[in-house]
Parts: C-alpha cells; sequence; structure tokens
C-alpha cells in the first residue's frame, strides 16, 4: 500500500454461485473504477473514481463442476439494461447470438386474434442506449460471463458445496465466511474447507434452493407455490408464417403458453423459440415428453405434428413467489433468486435479479470507496430491494400470471388497456415501458458528497 492510499474497509468478496447474478456482479465489481461504470442515474456512482482501476477482489465459488445448461431465462427486460451496460457486456451479448425484442402481443387462443400488443423498435434511453429487451439463452450468456470474468482475472473456484455460513468479530475485526464440502467431478467429498474470515463480505447468489439463505434463515422463505406446473421448451417452428410476433402469449385457463423468439432465423433454420405453456402437475419427466407432441398439436398455430418442428430440450418447473425475511444478516447477503423468487410471466425473475445485483455493486462500491457507512449501506440494500419485490416485482408479476392464464377480466386489464391508447404513438409506448425502469433504486444518492 503506497503512503496515499487509505485501508478498505474490507478486503475481498465472496460470491457463492456462478449462475448468471453472481457473474453479474463478479463483471462489475471487477470493472470497479473505470470511467464508464459511472451510475445509471446519473450521478457519479461507483466507478467514477477511487478503485484505482484495479477493481474489488473477488473470488466466485460454485458447487457444480461446470455452468448450468438447463433451458431457463432468455429475456432481460428493459429495467436490468443499464447493468448490462455498465458490466460491459451488452455489445457482446449482441455480437454472440443475440438479438433484441422489438414487438410482443397478447392473443385469444385458438383463433390467435390479437388482444392487445406493442412495438418498441425506437425504445431508448437518455443517453439514445437501446433499451428494447435484450435476447441470449441463459446457457450462452453464462459462457460469455464466464469468459469476460476469467479474462479480468476473477477467481472461480469449482466443486465447493456450501454446508454453513455466518459473521464472525466486531469493529475492524468483522467478517463473513462460508464452509464448504470440496468435491471431486463424480460428487465424492474430497476435503472441509472454510472461505472468508476477517475483512471479508460473502454473497449469495446460488438461487433458489440457496445453502446460503437457508444457513441464515433455514427453511424460512415466506410466500407460495402455484398450483401449476409450466414446461419449458427450446424448439424451431415457423411461427413467422404466421405473422407472429417476437413474443406472444396466448391466455387461456388451461392452456396458456408464451411463444418468445430466442434466435434469428436462417436460410437454414427457422428461429429458434422458447415454447413455455400449461401442464398438469406431479409427472415424471417421461411423461410430459411423452405427452409434448400432443400438447403442441392441440396448442400450436397450424396444429402441427413433430415432423413440422425440430424440438431441443424440455424441462418442466413449478412456480414460486416467495421473499427471505431478510436480504442482509451483518457482512452475509443475499441477491436475486437466492433472495426472492417469482413466477417467469414478464420476465422479471432474472431481470429483478440483474437489477439486484447492480444496486448491491453500487452499495459495496460506495462502501469501499469510503463514500458510504457500511452498516447503513448495507441495511439500505436489503430494506429497498424488499420494497421492490414486495410493491412491483411480486404484484406485477402475479399479474402478469393472471393476464395469460385468463384469470384476469381483458376488457378492465388496466396494461392492456394502456397498449391500446398508445398503439402506433411511440413516445406513448416507450413512456409505458420505462415505467418498469420504476423496479430500480438509485443507491448512490446515498454517498456523501
Amino acid at each position: 500500500m503506497t503512503d496515499n492510499q487509505q485501508p478498505r474497509p474490507f478486503k475481498r468478496i465472496y460470491i457463492i454461485g456462478a449462475g448468471p447474478s453472481g457473474l453479474l456482479l463478479a463483471l462489475l465489481l471487477s470493472r470497479h473504477g473505470r470511467r464508464s461504470l459511472s451510475s445509471p442515474f446519473g450521478s457519479p456512482g461507483g466507478g467514477g473514481g477511487g478503485g484505482g482501476g484495479g477493481g474489488i477482489p473477488v473470488t466466485i465459488l460454485e458447487a457444480a463442476h461446470q455452468l448450468d445448461s438447463r433451458p431457463r431465462a432468455a429475456h432481460y427486460g428493459t429495467a436490468c439494461i443499464p447493468d448490462l451496460i455498465r458490466a460491459g457486456i451488452i455489445d457482446k451479448i449482441r455480437r454472440d447470438g443475440g438479438f433484441v425484442l422489438s414487438t410482443m402481443t397478447w392473443r385469444r387462443p385458438r383463433t390467435f386474434e390479437e388482444v392487445g400488443g406493442f412495438e418498441s423498435s425506437g425504445l431508448r434511453g437518455e443517453k439514445g442506449e437501446d433499451m428494447r429487451t435484450h435476447c441470449l439463452v441463459l446457457q450462452d450468456l453464462l459462457e460469455v460471463m464466464l469468459e469476460e470474468c476469467v479474462e479480468r482475472g476473477v477467481e472461480v473456484v469449482w466443486g465447493c458445496r456450501v454446508v454453513g455460513d455466518g459473521e464472525e468479530g466486531k469493529g475492524e475485526e468483522k467478517g463473513a465466511w462460508v464452509e464448504v464440502e470440496v468435491t471431486g467431478e463424480d460428487g465424492e467429498v474430497k476435503e472441509r474447507k472454510r472461505f472468508g474470515g476477517e475483512g471479508c463480505i460473502v454473497v449469495g447468489a446460488d438461487g433458489a434452493n440457496s445453502a446460503v439463505r437457508k444457513g441464515l434463515f433455514g427453511d424460512e422463505f415466506p410466500g407460495f407455490t402455484w398450483d401449476r406446473t409450466i414446461i419449458a421448451t427450446n424448439t424451431y417452428y415457423d411461427f413467422d408464417k404466421f405473422g407472429w410476433s417476437d413474443a406472444n402469449f396466448i391466455i387461456d385457463p388451461d392452456n396458456f403458453f408464451m411463444a418468445a423468439r430466442i434466435s434469428p432465423s436462417t436460410p437454414s433454420h427457422p428461429a429458434l423459440y422458447r415454447i413455455t405453456y400449461a401442464e398438469v402437475p406431479n409427472l415424471t419427466h417421461a411423461q410430459y415428453l411423452a405427452r409434448q407432441p400432443f400438447k403442441f398439436q392441440s396448442i400450436l398455430p397450424g396444429s402441427p405434428t413433430p415432423d413440422q418442428y425440430q424440438l431441443l430440450t424440455l424441462s418442466p418447473y413449478r412456480m414460486h413467489q416467495r421473499c427471505a425475511p431478510s436480504f442482509r444478516v451483518g457482512r452475509v447477503l443475499l441477491v436475486a433468486d437466492a433472495a426472492h423468487l417469482c413466477n417467469p410471466w414478464g420476465g422479471l425473475g432474472i431481470t429483478g435479479g440483474f437489477v439486484d445485483v447492480g444496486g448491491l455493486y453500487d452499495c459495496l462500491a460506495g462502501i469501499w470507496d469510503d463514500k458510504a457507512d457500511e452498516e447503513d449501506m448495507l441495511e439500505l440494500y436489503s430494506e429497498k430491494r424488499m420494497e421492490k419485490w414486495k410493491t412491483i416485482i411480486d404484484p406485477v408479476s402475479q399479474e402478469n400470471f393472471r393476464r395469460v392464464s385468463g384469470q384476469l377480466e381483458l376488457e378492465k386489464d388496466e396494461f392492456l388497456g394502456a397498449l391500446k391508447e398508445v398503439k402506433g404513438d411511440e413516445k406513448g409506448v416507450g413512456k409505458v415501458l420505462l415505467g418498469m425502469m420504476g423496479v430500480r433504486y438509485d443507491f448512490t444518492g446515498h454517498y456523501r458528497r
């Protein structure tokens, strides 16, 4: 340490989980101190200075031995675009097979008559940035993120399954730790090891079944599980010949489904779509797979038989609306699915998780640069992100699901009504869509000036 450098308030952050939220947080921390990381709210932000350009030291601990390749999220909404820009990966998303969605439509079943929708090609932020929903299947996005983390020198340790966590010490000696079982690729436990301790912070970004959250709160995860099962597939099918939009939501109590483009079409292939549909609960994976041809023929336009599409993947999911009692206990923090869950209709799960990450980064950066008090800032992170979940993410995502599953009166639906009022009005559409930026919170406004 040189004479003009002040000691930092913590020495390393341990991120538990190499999923999308953990990798995004690592990217933001590793870029700290670069001018391109300024706050998306227009204030000096966490990256405006003081970081020395070397980033904040970070280590990722992941229970698995490779990235998760299951078909999950693919669409990242307007509210999280500023954080993907700050992380320096938005251009790579577009370059590596990703694209932007411009059109969304809600339709009736069978006739597929349009009941609402929008075209958003002109959606731009204050600095002219493209604020449309960006798309890249999550397994590909994870590869992009991991590659960038490695290039920036982020330490990633595989095969570390968390079995305990907590904090220790007080004052200048306080810290947080995790105890892990180090496993081989065969799953056999090789040793137990502790990471962290004095001067460290732990962030649980380890998903819905978070070991970090369970270490803090046991099985306490207030909320409920929907009594519906959904099936997510990746399927090549030519929706273009039916004039369908980039994303389509078919409203029906029993056979609701979504068909959203997740790759552009090519001369040799129609576009790849994420087709997610309702199914009866409590069947085996083999039973769902056996029922899939019947479901597609029953619900999709053109009533296709298996020779008319190409099914790549199929995964059943349960849907949840849950929120942890708190997003922090001392220097142990929770983010994204480890902290809260919502159903996937409308993409608020992954989008809200990324917004959590951006907010947490601003809090940690402010503390690192001595622009904010640690206790106040970390408590504010928990308070404000819980508030955003309770007042926006939870109610809006529930409304999204109730809309598509036919539980709302379409004639009285305020959202669809708002879309009808602004149809063909680019500025009006932008105003409606940018309303979801309300899920963000400007933590840099609490920095010492």
